[in-house]
């Protein structure tokens, strides 16, 4: 995790006389940019920005001794995601002019808003500052980052947690860039092995013979053609002191490489499959996150870790399997594995009877066609959580859009061989036959949240904070809904 020194201070600096290296962002309100003709540096500020429209945002432009200063137009409401996005538009330049000190000044005269901003900022930074791997012999050039000062009403700034999802959120970018190669199921078991040991966290891990033992067919399924044996579930428990209740769950799909299996991928499809593990990436770094954050509840972490590969002892279309729970399916395309992986998988979790349920999966086309690439998909068996997931993901900038979960949708999933089948042969709405699938292996008296973030999962350029492709999108997200779970009834 990159580290910068964060200091607050009410008292906003009299003069813009910054040394060399020394970068300045200034946050003003939207409808009232003339507070900046209040400030001592209002003869200056009124030459620059004269050559931009008022409604520029942000204005970058050089002060006195060449600081560098980037200009800001805050709305009364500003919303997290807008938040977030306005801090990397901020920050991307500063960290470009090599900054090793950011000083944000605040004249929006409301304490909420300055410090949506202040966390938006760091966490702009600490996804700045992170460098994802690159396999080369070639240093990697850093940000000289070191300190960012903030003046004005910031005392209210939860920067614990902003920083707390920032790394739980570039463990997740750093596992998904990883080539197949560098993180089969193997490695990354023992990734998170080490992990757990430095964190405190209880671990136990479900290989095939015992998946085996236990029935779970719907996974095993997936991995019959794996030459390498290494693929199974592994539980991590986070166990605060003195906390009794039953635990909180989270889920992530971490389907290391797909090539689909007999329906195999063509053309350029198969590109980018090794990407297939975020959801778990994503579960890992929402416990990650917690941890930091010492969450007052118990939560466990499964992760479903496999390779979905071709081969002379792969599943073949109308296969029929049988998952944990007892539940037969006939399988209908290879490429549909993510939900054979997740369906034993909920069906494990479900037996240590979790308060609540929240997976991650990228999982289907059909929601990146559905939403594009800006919001992920969501789907619950609580009806009464639909508008509250909204909400949480507003407030966290990790924007989520429920779709329906309704029973008659089964009828589209009737198997003549198996209580039912895996999907549909063809037509449109995936994501939600999908989520109709793993419901199957959800108690009905546990909360359930699945949360399809094929298309979140990469966005060209950046999204929000975020300024690479891979987003690891869903830490955030996580923390929010979880704190919200936690302190109201499952």
């Amino acid at each position: 995790m990159p580290e910068f020194r964060l200091e607050t201070d009410h008292r906003v600096p009299a003069s813009w006389d910054f040394d060399i290296g020394v970068s300045l962002v200034l946050l003003v309100p939207e409808k009232h940019p003339e507070v900046l003709a209040n400030t001592p540096w209002a003869d200056f500020l009124k030459l620059r920005l004269a050559d931009f429209p008022d409604d520029t945002s942000p204005i970058m432009i050089s002060g006195p001794k060449g600081t560098r200063a980037g200009i800001a137009q805050i709305s009364d409401n500003v919303s997290a995601f807008k938040a977030l996005s306005q801090a990397r538009a901020l920050i991307t330049p500063l960290m470009t002019e090599r900054s090793h000190m950011i000083k944000v000044i605040s004249l929006l005269g409301q304490s909420q808003r300055a410090c949506v901003m202040a966390e938006a900022l760091v966490a702009a930074a600490c996804a700045a500052l992170f460098q994802l791997p690159k396999i080369s012999d070639s240093a990697s050039d850093k940000f000289p980052l070191a300190a960012m000062y903030f003046y004005g009403d910031f005392e209210g700034a939860d920067f614990a947690r902003a920083r707390a999802t920032a790394e739980g959120n570039n463990m997740a970018r750093w596992l998904t860039q990883l080539p197949g190669n560098y993180l089969t199921p193997g490695i990354y078991h023992d990734y998170a092995e080490a992990l757990a040991e430095e964190e405190g966290w209880d671990v136990e891990f479900y290989n095939l013979n015992q998946l085996k033992r236990l029935g779970a067919g719907a996974f095993l399924s997936v991995v019959e053609a794996s030459p390498v044996r290494d693929a199974g579930i592994l539980r991590l428990r986070y166990r605060p002191n003195g906390a009794q209740e039953h635990p909180l769950a989270l889920v992530g799909k971490g389907i290391c490489f797909d090539t689909g299996g007999s329906n195999l991928k063509v053309g350029g499809s198969m590109l980018g499959m090794h990407g297939d593990m975020q959801g778990s990436a994503v579960a890992l770094g929402t416990l990650l996150a917690l941890t930091r954050l010492k969450f007052a509840h118990p939560v466990d972490c499964w992760l479903a870790l496999a390779e979905n590969h071709i081969g002379s002892r792969a599943v073949k279309c109308n296969d029929v399997v049988t998952a944990l729970n007892g539940t037969t399916i006939e399988l209908i395309n290879t490429d549909a594995e993510g939900r054979l992986v997740l369906a034993d998988t909920l069906a494990l979790a479900c037996r240590e009877e979790p308060r609540a349920i929240l997976d991650y999966a990228t999982l289907t086309g059909a929601v990146v066609a559905a939403l594009g690439q800006r919001m992920a998909g969501a789907i619950t068996n609580r009806r009464e959580w639909v508008e509250p997931l909204i909400q949480a993901g507003e407030q966290c900038g990790e924007r989520i859009w429920p779709f329906p979960y309704e029973d008659d949708y089964d009828e589209d999933l009737k198997s003549e061989v198996a209580d039912t089948l895996q999907c549909r042969t063809t037509g449109a709405g995936d994501h939600i036959y999908a989520a109709r699938l793993l419901g199957k292996f959800v108690d009905k008296s546990v909360g359930w949240v699945h949360v399809d973030m094929a298309s979140t999962g990469t966005h060209k350029g950046g999204l929000a904070q975020i300024p690479s492709d891979i987003q690891g999108f869903g830490v955030r997200f996580g923390v929010e809904w979880l704190s919200r779970i936690a302190e109201g009834p499952s």
